[in-house]
């Protein structure tokens, strides 16, 4: 269904490590109102959804998100 390559769509080339940029960068992925936090409510909330249209509709959010 989903296809993987380990490469990135832009080249990016680190000329200076940014500690701090990199602390905000993370917590919008990881922390608690990141963009991984999201997608995984979303897909926690499939479960209980009555209506199974609507569960898919969770699924596809969930898993295009992350």
């Amino acid at each position: 269904m989903w296809g993987y390559e380990k490469r990135l769509q832009y080249p990016v080339k680190i000329t200076r490590p940014n500690a701090k940029a990199a602390q905000i960068i993370l917590s919008q992925y990881g922390g608690p109102d990141g963009e991984m936090g999201a997608s995984l409510r979303y897909l926690s909330q499939r479960y209980t959804m009555p209506c199974p249209q609507l569960a898919g509709l969770l699924t596809d959010i969930g898993t295009s998100v992350s």
